[in-house]
């Protein structure tokens, strides 16, 4: 049975009350963190921009129309919310064709930052993660209580659930998937069915995430575990482990993962294993189709921890948060841990 993929627990305790979020594009500030440095030359040409109530996708699409190129030339790491400020990395393909200069490219909500070379284009997910500036308006909770929160936020981290967003208004990404899947419903479009087919996967890692905290072993490593790093995804597989994992994990040097479904084995054996299959088992639907969509069985990790945390309360009581996050990862995570957001109607993309 499917349940509402929005009702997720909380590792914290309730939400401490209401708080208004997103009032301004301001409240909500996104950097990107590339994790290179460009290399100055090459047939693409960076663009360092500031964009204020602007997709990633559209301001493509203006970079593109203002140098002459096509759009499928304008590539980017990930998508940023429209409803904020956000700053993040364009690559256009210019093989040999000068950098334009900043004014040629600036749009309403559009500001260049900077421009250089670099041999490869941008491709999704190869950047380090970003940095949150975000403020929190109007808290129905105290000062005192926020700090706790935060403290204990900060200390042992949240689940690393895809947030509600993912999944669409009253979960209708999710059902469309399900319809996909028999064949009850053509997306006919490949942005779409790629979001379909990411809310279904999504819906499951969340669901075995809550499952092992209502066991009680979201924290606690049980035989078969497949652990990973936060910061670059990469996994150790039960077979690879060199004895001192379970040490690592307390330490906060690794993590316990949790599967990203698709076609072949789990990559978990023995009791983790089987505590996934029994999950899993009860959503056939959702697992064949997505071992039908070829996507192949992957890990993500269970607990997201938000790097260098600061907040600080304002004259007026509001809340200002700054944080680091992993590429994939969402900030959202982070804050319903804290307050129940009024975000106003506007919906958060994933890093």
């Amino acid at each position: 049975m499917i349940s509402n993929p929005k009702a997720l627990p909380y590792l914290h305790g309730c939400p401490l009350g209401r708080a208004r979020f997103k009032v301004q594009p301001e409240d909500f500030m996104v950097e990107e963190i590339l994790g290179f440095e460009p290399s100055g030359v090459g047939e693409h040409c960076l663009v360092w921009a500031e964009k204020r109530n602007l997709d990633s996708n559209a301001a493509a699409a203006q970079l593109a129309d203002a140098v002459g190129i096509r759009r499928r030339l304008v590539s980017h790491c990930g998508l940023k919310d429209r409803h904020a400020v956000t700053r993040q990395w364009f690559s256009l393909h210019m093989p040999g064709q000068p950098s334009p200069e900043p004014e040629a490219l600036e749009s309403e909500g559009l500001k260049v930052l900077r421009i250089t070379r670099n041999t490869r284009k941008l491709r999704r997910g190869i950047h380090q993660g970003n940095r949150f500036t975000i403020r929190l308006r109007e808290p129905e909770f105290d000062a005192d209580s926020a700090r706790r929160r935060w403290s204990a936020i900060a200390a042992k981290g949240v689940p690393n659930f895809f947030g509600a967003q993912r999944f669409g208004n009253d979960g209708q990404n999710l059902s469309k998937a399900l319809a996909m899947f028999r064949g009850e419903f053509n997306p006919g479009d490949r942005l779409l069915r790629g979001l379909l087919i990411s809310s279904a996967r999504s819906y499951l890692f969340n669901t075995v995430v809550a499952e092992r905290m209502a066991a009680g072993t979201w924290d606690r490593p049980l035989a078969g575990e497949v652990f990973g790093f936060s910061d670059n995804g990469t996994i150790l597989l039960p077979k690879n482990q060199r004895g001192d994992e379970v040490a690592r994990f307390e330490k906060g040097i690794v993590e316990l993962t949790a599967p990203l479904w698709g076609e072949g084995d789990l990559q978990s054996v023995g009791e983790v294993r089987d505590f996934e299959l029994s999950v899993a088992d009860r959503f056939p639907e959702i697992t064949a189709g997505l071992k039908a969509c070829d996507l192949r069985q992957e890990r993500r990790v269970m607990r997201l921890r938000p790097l260098q945390p600061v907040m600080e309360v304002g004259a007026d009581g509001g809340l200002s948060m700054r944080f680091d996050l992993p590429k994939g990862t969402y900030a959202t995570a982070i804050l319903r841990e804290l307050a129940a957001l009024d975000e106003a109607g506007h919906a958060e993309v994933d890093s």
